[in-house]
């Protein structure tokens, strides 16, 4: 069995729907969730699931001693970025090569990089008159949204569409894909 950690910064609802999907997998087990932001609700949806959950700062996140040492002793076999919004260390990302994933919401290489999250991201897409926009999985490296690109899906923007409506279509494609991605590249894994 393959054991997942899931690193949040916010309200965890990719969390939930990722933990809630894999309940069932015999092959997989989400094993906890890692969050740098103490009143996140990620917190709360884990402790409902019963879920561990470990909050730290960016000292710690820094520290190969703290956060990497929590995930080796907890034996973690692959990591998912889930809303989170800080750069993964170099020594983490080492130690877990092609084992780590992240969630975009745009069609990366466009509207991504440091400070391109959430509803910054969408305001983006519209103000350049996009005509499509979707979500980009890809393998997470040293820098902010230059790994690897597993997987995108796409949905069309209307005239009408403001960001909030974009961030609407743009989580359901989250949702519906996301989970399907993280279990196809874990059977990849040697």
């Amino acid at each position: 069995m393959k054991k997942i950690a899931i690193f949040a910064s916010g309200s965890g609802s990719n969390a939930e729907n990722i933990i809630t999907t894999l309940a069932n997998n015999p092959d997989i087990r989400v094993d906890s969730v890692f969050c740098n932001v103490p009143d996140a609700y990620v917190l709360e949806r884990a402790k409902k699931l019963q879920i561990p959950a470990f909050v730290f700062n960016r000292q710690e996140l820094n520290d190969p001693a703290h956060v990497l040492g929590q995930l080796r002793e907890r034996q973690i076999d692959f990591i998912v970025l889930a809303g989170f919004l800080w750069l993964m260390p170099s020594a983490i990302t080492a130690a877990y090569p092609d084992r780590i994933v992240n969630i975009h919401p745009a069609l990366l290489p466009a509207y991504g990089g440091k400070g391109m999250y959430g509803a910054r991201v969408h305001e983006a897409v519209i103000a350049a008159g996009e005509k499509q926009s979707g979500i980009t999985i890809h393998y997470v490296n040293e820098r902010y949204d230059e790994g690897n690109i597993i997987f995108q899906a796409r949905c069309d923007i209307t005239p009408e569409d403001t960001p909030d409506t974009l961030a609407q279509k743009v989580h359901a494609l989250e949702y519906k894909h996301f989970p399907h991605v993280i279990m196809e590249a874990i059977s990849k894994l040697r």
